[in-house]
């Protein structure tokens, strides 16, 4: 069956024309549409519409008055199911036994000595309020500044969609001695030395070089290799997935264009590089021991007053530090119509030739649906964070680095992050060992593991492939110039593989590893956040099923293990 055209409406159209003309009576058929439907809601539907005409059906009319009960029928049946997925086991790493003082665990925002140790008795309240989990327990912590904890409660909160927060898990966090914990703290090292290296020189610039190099040689690192092994300028600080390491490092549904209705976009707001001006922070003992603490107010940042497009590491940071959470996702719905990307194949409306959908199965869905399912994500990132791992972020474990190799302390860590040559350059550069974030505050105040940011990146993601087809190949692939200040035509030898499920995948870890860029997170929190998310949207469309009027048996769409689903 030949595909018939689509505007960026969503509307079928049997060419351009048909497109044009339905999109200039938009208004009168929205008007119309009122006036339908101040008349139907006039006529009850139970005494029929045969005066209207005999022509329609023979099937018995609706009848209004059941609806309340068959919904509550839909709802029941959805919450029934849920209920039948099991409560995993939520497995910590052990650290937070073994180490009494808290040194391996999250403690920003409590009082802490010059060493950045934990208030003890603060750190037993704290835990104790953990096991309870009542609001007037955390309420009642000491803090050691004005910034508070966020939200821990809504890790504890119900949802009327998607299966409880406690019936989806992630496995352990590497522990704190761990080669494994010193790996990841080598790339988040490595990752801040390159902030301001463009991604298109990651094959010849020293320092992406020397990070590709030390990355290689250590086995436990768990980021992209090559095929032989090692960690180069294509693989360096990308994602997990195949469509990671297709294309430029940036994904096109960052790049290419879109409008907001009439609001045509224009580039990012980004921050100064070092070399202009900008800064990186918490580099020396008492600014860290302030964000420690939670007492602000912290240093200025630096805002380029130039609109850029992202082209490398920091420009990732300033993104994902003054986002809307599932605003990149809108965005890439956005430019996905802009580009008549074709929808799922399992679309219903799809084959239907005096229907499209809309509110169903339509681009307002799809557009809502990234925004509700942010809102699961996240009470799912939260019960995670807050109630069975409490990992120490990159900016902490940077503090036992610093007191270690200063000899002011003797901490438990694995000798390949103490002897790394990151380190060295680190210190060269700011005369300390503590990990320079991108952010005058650095970290939140919450645990590193998950990110939130990459567990709504897996959901929104997940949501975006159910929707549109994940082959359609991306036509025209931009890259930004080395300056960010405009957009050029991609033109590698991958050019035209490219595809929208590829490019999904890179978005979510371009969003993941934007915060790993800053460092506050570890590349564990983007892997399993993106995996969390993901649970969750599968979770959350599943319970959507019950719905649906349309005849829908399903949108199949490959998950982030390379693996195919229907759902």
């Amino acid at each position: 069956m030949k595909r018939r055209s689509r505007d960026q409406s969503g509307t079928p159209g049997a060419d351009s024309s048909t497109a044009r003309a339905r999109a200039g009576s938009s208004r009168r058929d929205f008007l119309k549409g009122f006036g339908t439907a101040a008349f139907a809601g006039a006529v009850p539907f139970a005494t029929g519409f045969a005066h209207l005409g005999r022509t329609a059906s023979t099937a018995a009319p609706l009848n209004i008055n059941a609806r309340p009960q068959e919904a509550y029928q839909r709802r029941l049946s959805a919450a029934q199911e849920d209920r039948k997925v099991p409560v995993p086991r939520h497995k910590g790493n052990g650290d937070e036994a073994l180490y009494s003082n808290g040194i391996a665990n999250f403690t920003k925002g409590f009082p802490h000595n010059d060493s950045g140790e934990v208030d003890l008795g603060v750190y037993a309240n704290y835990l104790a309020a953990v096991k309870t989990g009542k609001r007037s327990d955390f309420d009642n912590l000491t803090m050691g500044g004005n910034v508070p904890l966020v939200d821990p409660q809504a890790g504890l909160c119900f949802d009327l969609e998607s299966v409880d927060v406690s019936q989806n898990a992630i496995p352990a966090a590497f522990a704190l001695a761990s080669a494994g914990r010193a790996a990841e703290a080598v790339e988040s090292y490595w990752q801040a030395l390159a902030r301001d290296v463009p991604f298109s020189q990651y094959g010849s610039d020293p320092t992406a070089q020397a990070a590709a190099e030390e990355l290689s040689g250590l086995a436990a690192f768990m980021g992209p290799r090559d095929s032989g092994g090692n960690v180069t300028g294509a693989t360096l600080f990308r994602g997990f997935t195949a469509g990671d390491r297709v294309g430029p490092y940036v994904s096109q549904l960052f790049l290419q264009p879109f409008s907001y209705g009439v609001i045509p976009f224009t580039g990012y707001q980004t921050d100064l590089p070092l070399s202009a001006g900008g800064s990186d922070y918490v580099t020396d003992s008492a600014s860290w021991l302030q964000v420690q603490n939670g007492q602000s107010p912290f240093a200025s940042e630096h805002p380029d007053s130039q609109l850029r497009y992202p082209r490398s590491g920091r420009d990732l940071t300033a993104y994902v530090h003054n986002d809307v959470l599932f605003q990149e996702y809108v965005n890439a719905a956005l430019m996905l119509m802009t580009m008549h990307a074709p929808l799922n194949s399992g679309n219903p409306y799809n084959s239907l030739k005096s229907e499209t959908g809309f509110i169903t199965f339509g681009f307002p869905q799809v557009q809502v649906l990234v925004a509700e399912v942010t809102a699961r994500a996240l009470k799912n990132a939260w019960f995670q964070k807050w109630f069975v791992h409490r990992m120490l972020r990159p900016e902490e474990f940077g503090g036992l680095v610093h007191f270690t190799l200063t000899g002011q302390r003797d901490y438990p860590l694995d000798n390949s992050v103490l002897d790394s040559a990151v380190v060295d350059a680190v210190f060269s550069r700011n005369g300390s060992y503590f990990i320079p974030t991108a952010y005058p505050e650095g970290s939140p105040q919450h645990p590193s593991y998950p990110s939130g940011h990459a567990t709504v990146a897996g959901a929104c993601v997940t949501v975006l492939k159910w929707f549109f087809s994940e082959n359609f190949v991306i036509p025209n692939p931009l890259v930004a110039t080395d300056d960010g200040t405009a957009l050029v035509p991609y033109t590698g030898a991958d050019a035209g593989q490219i595809t929208v499920g590829g490019e999904l995948n890179k978005l979510a870890a371009n969003v993941g590893i934007g915060r790993n860029f800053a460092g506050i997170h570890w590349r564990a929190d983007y892997q399993q956040g993106l995996l969390l998310g993901e649970a969750v949207a599968i979770s959350l469309l599943r319970d959507q099923e019950h719905i649906f009027h349309e005849s829908f048996k399903g949108s199949t769409f490959t998950r982030f293990d390379g693996t195919s689903m229907t759902v």
